[in-house]
């Protein structure tokens, strides 16, 4: 197995987050993307505004990796107009993975209707530019039950709209990385969570975000049935060495 293929290698953290100049965190970003086509990794995930430069970076070397970027985040709580908005320059600039951060609080307080509005028209606009969509659901904030429930609404609103063939393109993904928990608790995949978004989301995608930190649990991600692991620590799991990388 090539764990490789399976890892989104990823730095979403602006310079202020970081701690970093913006020189600094613009390097951090040059090196995470130049990691990624070194090592062989499936896909780059950075912010909207580092695309184009990753595209460049990818032709220079004459590279297949992917760009995935994020819209809407970290809180998906912009109308769905803002999110189309960025899902629309992020694919003019060249972006071939769109995860789009569900609006997880307006589902909890109960409004589904929005929730089946914006996973059904971002998921229109990814698919129509040929784009893989995934959509965020912060299991962190979610109950057990709510997990189950968000699954199956994004799931249900995909296989009424699209065709059979776009399925393995559309994902249900677990997490920001940056959602703040009390207690020190897990904010990103879990294998409970992760086994009831694959039951509940299939047959979409599931991809594993926040929360794996080593090679054993990214196989143990793998053999569960996720497709995609999105990993701050890229090229430490993939060596086999363990991180502490919180995302």
């Amino acid at each position: 197995m090539n764990v490789k293929y399976y890892l989104d290698s990823t730095y979403l953290k602006t310079a202020s987050q970081a701690g970093l100049s913006e020189a600094a965190n613009l390097a951090v970003v040059k090196k995470t993307i130049a990691e990624a086509i070194e090592e062989g990794f499936k896909l780059v995930m950075i912010r909207p505004e580092q695309v184009s430069l990753a595209k460049e970076m990818i032709q220079e070397a004459n590279s297949t990796l992917l760009v995935g970027t994020v819209i809407d985040f970290p809180e998906g709580k912009s109308d769905l107009e803002t999110k189309i908005k960025e899902a629309n320059e992020a694919i003019a600039n060249g972006a071939d993975d769109l995860d789009f951060v569900c609006n997880y609080e307006a589902f909890k307080n109960g409004d589904s209707a929005l929730i089946k509005e914006e996973v059904l028209i971002g998921t229109q606009v990814g698919l129509v530019h040929n784009k893989t969509v995934k959509w965020i659901i912060e299991v962190a904030a979610l109950t057990d039950k709510e997990i189950i429930q968000l699954s199956a609404l994004i799931k249900n609103v995909v296989i009424s709209n699209f065709k059979e063939e776009n399925y393995t393109t559309v994902f249900v993904k677990s997490s920001t990385g940056f959602f703040k928990t009390k207690n020190d608790l897990p904010n990103g995949a879990t294998v409970p969570a992760i086994i009831m978004m694959l039951e509940n989301a299939s047959p979409l995608s599931v991809k594993a975000a926040g929360g794996v930190r080593s090679y054993d649990e990214a196989i143990e991600m793998i053999r569960l049935g996720v497709k995609r692991i999105g990993t701050s620590a890229a090229k430490a799991i993939a060596n086999g060495e363990n991180t502490s990388n919180q995302y």
